[in-house]
């Protein structure tokens, strides 16, 4: 049982309502087709038209996002730090759950954080292991104290059991453990910290922070109105290892941070996600992370929101973290690599149902705002799944069993689509000319050339866009609507 009473299969028809829709679409689309096809061709040219707005308005608000990312990272916050009244007295909790993980990527991590302008001996280290993979974590652990525990104020160690009821088995449950351990550790060995002083930063344990990420965020927490009553952030590159890994998943990758970027324009429809940070009293007062579902990076916003009765909100950061990417020992291993990891992500299907659930039990929360989240997401998964399949695929058909009518609207029609896709490119180009600049410095084993594949990269958008897009929001929606539901897949982090 989920902490906030609420587990799979409590509500089985808003499980199954985004799936219903898409296959709705699906279907109606291919059969009236045959029966109405030139209806089927004015919904697809609407639909089309809608998309390029859609787009442009993608585009202007990547764009602010990107000019604001630009700032961010050129200003000196740990001077701005230096003139706020507080800021001494905040410590951070980083958070690393660890599986399987070589002690190379949670050193570099480390190595990271020691780094950053900002003191080491206001920063703790939670290292999460699992008793799944008990010998090789603590070796690592061992490794890590050795290596670290006399640079930060403390580096604590947890080890999630197996095999505890009401679990999924997976980061969640995992942090939900760790985060009861730390509870303890703190009482007895740091009690002079107060809660509201303590920022939690939850990473995955390839995440490498901007030098300046810490002092950042003690600046936005100290300068925030009500900072305890919001999580932050910030931009997440999954660039660690780009250049080396194949062009579908360099194309996802920073399709993924561009959404985030665009997410973070428009402050008041943002949920966490990925490496993300938060206050220390929030999780206490949620009881911390869910342990039996697999989204959540996610779902901690909306365990808070719900907590505070609507009063929480995520104040967006324009510093970067930067996590690997997807790889494989072969082309094709990270390929169905990228294919999960977007099915885990496209999971977020799942806070539906969930919130259905607990928005009844909060009537002091604004039907306005319940809508607000409730439309957004599912207006936001039904596209996920169908747009790419709409715009690319099921639009030839109709065009393809009218060819021979006179209609002007059907003759129009291969012309009028053809002028939206032009127009709807526009955010390919856009999105290509900034990747660029958010390379990180090409290492020296790889050739000059591959900057021209960069470059070209981008005409693999439009089937990136339904292979690692359509198609794993389809299958997250397609098992939440039957009931087979997802278990949390580890990606695998291994760097040359």
């Amino acid at each position: 049982m989920s902490t906030d009473g609420y587990r799979y299969g409590t509500h089985r028809f808003w499980e199954m309502l985004q799936g219903i829709l898409f296959w709705a679409t699906l279907v109606l689309s291919l059969v009236l087709s045959f029966v109405v096809p030139y209806w089927v061709i004015v919904f697809i040219i609407v639909f089309d038209v809608f998309w390029v707005f859609r787009v442009v308005y993608f585009v202007i608000h990547l764009v602010s996002a990107w000019r604001e990312y630009r700032a961010t990272t050129r200003a000196d916050w740990f001077a701005k730090l230096a003139t706020v009244d507080g800021s001494s007295k905040i410590h951070h909790l980083i958070f690393l759950p660890t599986y399987k993980e070589d002690v190379d990527i949670i050193r570099g991590t480390l190595r990271s954080i020691r780094d950053c302008k900002f003191p080491n001996e206001r920063i703790l280290i939670v290292l999460a292991g699992e008793g799944r993979d008990s010998g090789h974590f603590r070796k690592n652990a061992e490794l890590v104290r050795r290596e670290f525990g006399n640079v930060f104020k403390k580096v604590i160690v947890t080890e999630h059991p197996t095999g505890l009821p009401d679990e999924i088995p997976g980061k969640g449950s995992n942090l939900n453990w760790a985060g009861l351990r730390v509870v303890e550790t703190l009482a007895a060995e740091c009690s002079e910290i107060a809660d509201e002083n303590i920022v939690v930063s939850c990473f995955d344990v390839d995440t490498v922070v901007h030098p300046q990420y810490f002092a950042y965020l003690t600046y936005l927490y100290c300068t925030v109105p009500n900072p305890t009553r919001s999580s932050f952030q910030p931009v997440a590159l999954f660039a660690n290892n780009i250049w080396t890994t194949p062009a579908p998943v360099r194309v996802a990758a920073f399709g993924t941070t561009f959404w985030i970027l665009t997410e973070l324009a428009r402050p008041e429809r943002l949920w966490t996600f990925s490496s993300h940070s938060m206050p220390w009293t929030m999780l206490r007062d949620v009881g911390f992370w869910q342990k039996d579902i697999v989204t959540e990076d996610s779902r901690i916003f909306m365990q808070a929101f719900l907590k505070y009765e609507g009063d929480y909100r995520v104040t967006p950061m324009f510093l970067p973290v930067s996590m690997d990417t997807v790889t494989g020992k072969t082309y094709l291993d990270a390929l169905v690599a990228l294919y999960k990891q977007m099915r885990r992500w496209a999971w977020g299907a799942e806070h539906f149902p969930y919130m259905i659930d607990q928005f009844r039990r909060h009537p002091k929360i604004s039907r306005r705002l319940k809508f607000k989240y409730l439309f957004n997401h599912l207006e936001g998964m039904y596209t996920w799944a169908a747009a790419p399949l709409l715009i690319f695929v099921l639009g030839r058909l109709p065009l393809s069993l009218t060819s021979s009518e006179s209609n002007a609207l059907v003759q129009d029609a291969p012309f009028t689509l053809e002028w939206l896709m032009r127009l709807a490119m526009l955010g390919v180009f856009v999105s290509g000319a900034m990747a660029l600049t958010m390379l990180p410095p090409r290492p020296s084993t790889v050739k000059k050339s591959m900057w021209i594949v960069m470059v070209f990269q981008w005409i693999l958008l439009p089937v990136t866009f339904i292979l690692f897009g359509a198609l794993p929001a389809i299958d997250a929606q397609t098992r939440l609507m039957v009931g087979k539901y997802l278990g949390f897949n580890v990606t695998e982090k291994k760097r040359s």
